[in-house]
């Protein structure tokens, strides 16, 4: 919807251009210096248009603060701000993603993100994080920093609401790569598709990706051409490459034919963000070469 903002601020390397609208940013860089009586009314006061605070600021020596970006559609005319939230880290767990339940729990209800199995298994807690896409479950807090950490959606999406990016166009692209077996026609459906060791060991550094976006909207290339659907990023292309590398899988000239256009697979230059990005330690960029390499097998379904 043209309703929603498109955080387009953070690249994969840390830099910060062009922030969204800050609620009072001079507030927020002088709670750093501040006592804690003052941090405290400061954060309610940065805090009054997200939702009321359940309790009072933490105190303590051990304090960290998170500077989260906050955007709530419901209210009328709000406009992307960020909002500094305390927290007593002895009081919290080591992950990113233990601050935002506890902030989300003791101090503002109307914290939005999405989280799920805090294993790294899920990817569902993918966001931006100073500047760094990553999932917040995987994410350690830097307790020796005094520096605020700082949190926002993943980059170059529709945001739904504060942390939750609008991922619909991302599995749309993964749906149309068709990401299932497409095994011979006279094979029954009552076996087994057998596969060596070798195969099988080809599909190693693929089949682990949880789908997350790091990758692709660390991307530079999908930040121009992959809101319209045209270039899949580097996520879809590792998997579209899983399924031709596949040797039970009898559609390769079909799936490579499918990629074969200006924009679905050529549109990346090897710029190397998403292998840098990867939360599961995989290669999309290698999985992206190796497709184009297979790529002459296409005119085969064409010929």
């Amino acid at each position: 919807p043209s309703t929603l903002h498109t955080p387009c601020f953070i690249t994969a390397h840390g830099a910060n251009p062009t922030t969204p609208t800050m609620l009072a940013a001079a507030t927020t860089a002088a709670m750093r210096r501040a006592a804690p009586t003052a941090t405290a009314t400061a954060v309610r006061a940065l805090s009054g248009t997200a939702g009321s605070l359940k309790a009072s600021a933490p105190s303590g020596d051990n304090i960290k603060f998170f500077k989260i970006y906050r955007w709530d559609p419901d209210v009328p005319g709000q406009k992307p701000y960020t909002a500094s939230y305390p927290v007593n880290m002895d009081e919290c767990g080591p992950m990113l993603l233990d601050a935002l339940i506890k902030i989300k729990n003791e101090q503002d209800p109307t914290l939005t993100f999405r989280r799920s199995c805090r294993e790294g298994i899920c990817g569902s807690c993918a966001m931006n994080i100073d500047g760094v896409n990553g999932l917040a479950c995987l994410t350690y807090i830097d307790t020796a920093s005094k520096e605020a950490h700082k949190v926002y959606p993943l980059p170059h999406m529709y945001v739904i609401k504060d942390l939750v990016p609008d991922l619909n166009v991302f599995y749309d692209q993964y749906k149309s790569i068709e990401p299932w077996l497409q095994a011979k026609e006279e094979s029954s459906p009552n076996l087994e598709h057998l596969q060596s060791s070798a195969d099988r060991k080809k599909l190693d550094g693929m089949y682990e990706c949880i789908l997350c976006a790091c990758c692709s909207t660390s991307c530079p290339s999908y930040w121009w051409n992959g809101s319209s659907g045209k270039y899949l990023g580097p996520a879809v292309l590792m998997q579209a490459y899983r399924w031709v590398a596949d040797s039970r899988d009898a559609a390769t000239s079909k799936r490579l034919a499918a990629l074969d256009d200006e924009f679905k697979l050529y549109r990346c230059h090897q710029i190397m963000n998403c292998t840098r990005v990867r939360p599961k330690g995989l290669n999309p960029a290698r999985a992206i070469a190796k497709l184009i390499k297979e790529m002459p097998k296409a005119y085969e379904a064409k010929h």
